[in-house]
């Protein structure tokens, strides 16, 4: 059916809506607001037909907003967008600033800030803005007298430190002398709602006072620009699931290829969101333990939209609250709520204690079904049509019983070949390959040499002159030596022009990729000397900190430095965008 904007019933003759609706109806939402405000000027000039001429409208200057952002997986970033556009609308001139780029001057310099700030794991700062966290919380941060701020903490329930990072800067901020003008809001993965609201109360109270009549003036952000990146997720075909793992081997890692017939513009170095559906022998056990058995309804909303999984001493408390069982409130009030959930899920707490619960109690202490993020393992230039991801399955064995990572399982056990699954492009501009003349270290462990992968095609379809070199590891050299035969031909046609690896389980001494960097470390120091880009990608918990303090031990090394000044070059090479990260 033709879309036709302009209505049968507008005052205009049938060959005039004809010839608007060719005009309007492929028009983009910009092109519209510019039309508005154009024909409202129009009309406000010439006074309406029979109204006086409007006065000029009074001149004003926007006033200055700093919105800073701390983001790992980009989250931060997108609402600070949003931010700066609702701010635009209350006549604020904003300014986002990445909390990794933030000097003490750009902070004593601002006078209205709004703050938002991701949790990363137990209770870190994201990797990115690790420097500028510990300045900002030592003894060097600036006096911010003045300074009007408000907070908000994007975190995830299932850990303990939940949104600290948020609320660690809020309180300093405060300590440092600023002024909180609103409450900060602490928002778990369901983060949209609450964002939103806090965007809008906050910028309310702060928002300049109007001193003019808009008067006819219709206000358009004609800077913006148009989402290249859908808000709801596709379905995409699984065009190939492969076990790169031999069968000998104690893990099993999917290749997983999925084609798309409309127009995915990823980059090497951006991420997929994949949207995964629960076990169905799981959501039928919590149906069990609730008092829901046989509602079919239900049990699909638990499958497809709801976190059956996590449990949290939030949770916990919901769930308290609910039914008023009171072992479940001593636990909370003896303080060991936190000790209790540690390698429990939702279903051990139900089965624990079952009871009928309402639908709505069971909404009430379930969370929104999140995507899961992978790194993107292919480049366009060699897959026009795909987009590959590299997936751990994830297994284990807690408290007597079976666990299984939600997406991982989903993924490697229950998608095969022809199947779809819902998925997304996560765009990550704070990893993107170099120029082509650039040469460039990539340290990528296990699934951490996904986006390596893509970052190969990419320079080899390109042509690229850079030389490109990758540090790899894994368990065992026959059994997880993920992509071995293209990482041979690229060695073969200079797309590699080298490559280290480390396989800890076939030697007496575990060997690992940082091991490999250290009997590399001349020419590596060597490398970043003569400009490369240096990459790393994979477990942040131990490998990222190990690989950074071999680097620092290299400069050290290699250029006889003392630890302050080995430590004060990988900094410059973090500075300088130099040293990326990506990871979980």
């Amino acid at each position: 059916m033709t879309y036709r904007p302009i209505p049968s019933t507008a005052p205009f003759s049938e060959e005039d809506i004809t010839l608007l609706n060719r005009v309007i109806a492929p028009s983009s939402p910009i092109q519209r607001a510019w039309l508005a405000g154009f024909l409202a000027g129009l009309d406000a000039q010439a006074g309406g037909g029979a109204q006086a001429a409007q006065p000029a409208r009074a001149s004003k200057t926007s006033e200055p907003l700093t919105i800073l952002f701390a983001t790992e997986s980009g989250n931060a970033e997108k609402l600070a967008a949003d931010a700066a556009k609702a701010a635009r609308k209350k006549g604020f001139k904003p300014n986002i600033v990445d909390m990794a780029d933030l000097t003490p001057e750009d902070l004593t310099k601002a006078k209205k800030l709004l703050v938002i700030a991701a949790t990363w794991g137990e209770g870190d700062p994201p990797s990115r803005v690790v420097h500028t966290y510990e300045m900002l919380m030592g003894d060097t941060a600036p006096r911010v007298d003045g300074l009007q701020f408000s907070v908000l903490s994007l975190g995830d329930t299932a850990y303990v430190d939940f949104c600290a990072i948020g609320r660690n800067i809020d309180e300093r901020l405060e300590a440092l002398g600023g002024t909180r003008v609103a409450d900060r809001v602490d928002c778990d993965l369901d983060f949209a709602a609450p964002a939103a609201g806090w965007i809008e109360s906050t910028l309310e109270i702060i928002a300049p006072a109007q001193t003019a009549d808009a008067g006819h003036v219709i206000e358009v952000d004609f800077g913006a620009r148009q989402a290249v990146v859908p808000d709801a997720p596709a379905e995409l075909e699984v065009v190939d699931h492969i076990n790169l793992n031999s069968s000998r081997s104690d893990k099993e890692t999917i290749h997983l290829a999925l084609g798309f017939e409309d127009e995915m513009a990823y980059e090497p170095g951006d991420a997929l969101d994949i949207y995964p559906l629960n076990e169905p022998a799981l959501a039928e056990e919590i149906l069990n333990a609730t008092g829901h058995a046989g509602n079919d309804v239900l049990r699909d909303e638990l499958i497809r939209d709801r976190d059956i999984t996590t449990l949290s001493v939030k949770t916990l408390e919901k769930f308290a609250a609910a039914i008023g069982d009171k072992d479940v409130q001593a636990l909370i009030a003896g303080g060991h709520a936190r000790d209790w959930i540690a390698g429990r899920q939702l279903i051990d707490l139900v089965t624990a204690h079952p009871v009928k619960l309402s639908v709505e109690q069971i909404f009430d202490i379930t969370r929104p079904l999140a995507p899961r993020a992978y790194s993107i393992a292919s480049s366009r230039k060699e897959f026009e049509d795909e987009v590959h991801v590299l997936v751990a399955a994830v297994r284990y064995e807690t408290h007597g019983r079976q666990r299984m990572g939600v997406t991982s399982s989903y993924i490697a056990d229950r998608l095969k070949k022809g199947a779809s699954v819902r998925a997304k492009l996560k765009p990550n501009k704070h990893f993107r390959l170099p120029e082509p003349d650039r040469d460039v270290i990539m340290i990528g462990p296990g699934t951490g040499v996904a986006p390596f992968r893509a970052f190969v095609q990419e320079r080899r379809a390109i042509a690229a002159s850079g030389r490109n070199w990758l540090f790899f590891g894994d368990r065992q050299f026959t059994h997880d030596f993920l992509y071995q035969l293209e990482w041979q031909e690229a060695l073969a046609d200079g797309s590699l022009a080298r490559m280290d690896v480390a396989f800890s389980r076939d030697a007496p001494q575990k060997v690992y990729v940082q091991d490999r960097m250290w009997h590399r470390r001349t020419d590596l120091v060597d490398w970043l000397e003569g400009g490369a880009k240096f990459y790393v990608c994979g477990d942040a918990k131990n490998m990222a900190r190990d690989v950074r303090a071999t680097l620092v031990k290299a400069f050290a090394d290699v250029k006889a430095l003392s630890a302050e000044n080995a430590e004060a070059a990988v900094r410059a090479l973090e500075a300088e965008k130099r040293y990326l990260q990506d990871v979980y």
